[in-house]
C-alpha cells in the first residue's frame, strides 16, 4: 500500500472512532413504563417503578438520583437472605449494552423519600439519574395505585 493510500485509510479510520465517540457521547440510556406507587395514606417514603434501558453501545452506571417532588432519592434492592427479605441501598447501578434494569416491586426500585406535597392519582413526577460520566438523564413517572 502506497503512501497516500495508508493516509487515505489513516483518515477514514479517525473520522469513522471520532462519529463512534461522538455518537456514545450523545446516546443515554432511558427510563420508560416509569410509575410512582400511590399508598392508601400519606406516607414519608414511597417506591418507584419502570425500565431502564441503555440501548448504548457502552455500558452506563447510574450513581445517584434526585427529584424536585421528593428530599431523598435512591435506588435500593430487595433480595432474600435466608428466607427474609432484606433492603440496600446500592452505590451505583450499572447497565450493560443493549440491556436493561427491570425497577419492580420486590426488587430493584427508587426509595421515594419526603415528598415536598401530596401526590394524587395521574400526576407525574421528574426524576433526574446521573451517570458515572457526569451526565444525566430526565424521566417522568406516573402516579398511580398498585394493580390488585
Amino acid at each position: 500500500m502506497d503512501k497516500r493510500h495508508r493516509a487515505k485509510w489513516a483518515l477514514t479510520l479517525l473520522l469513522a472512532t471520532g462519529a463512534l465517540q461522538a455518537g456514545e457521547k450523545g446516546c443515554k440510556p432511558a427510563l420508560k413504563e416509569g410509575w410512582v406507587r400511590l399508598p392508601p395514606a400519606a406516607m414519608p417514603m414511597m417506591a418507584g417503578f419502570g425500565r431502564i434501558a441503555n440501548a448504548c453501545p457502552m455500558p452506563a452506571v447510574i450513581v445517584s438520583a434526585s427529584s424536585p417532588a421528593f428530599g431523598e432519592v435512591s435506588i435500593h434492592e430487595t433480595r432474600n437472605v435466608d428466607g427474609v427479605n432484606r433492603m440496600r441501598e446500592l452505590e451505583q447501578l450499572r447497565i450493560a449494552p443493549d440491556d436493561s434494569a427491570t425497577l419492580k416491586p420486590g426488587g430493584l426500585h427508587l426509595m421515594l423519600v419526603q415528598p415536598h406535597a401530596p401526590l394524587k392519582e395521574g400526576s407525574k413526577v421528574v426524576v433526574k439519574f446521573k451517570l458515572q460520566d457526569g451526565r444525566e438523564i430526565l424521566s417522568e413517572l406516573v402516579v398511580r395505585k398498585p394493580a390488585p
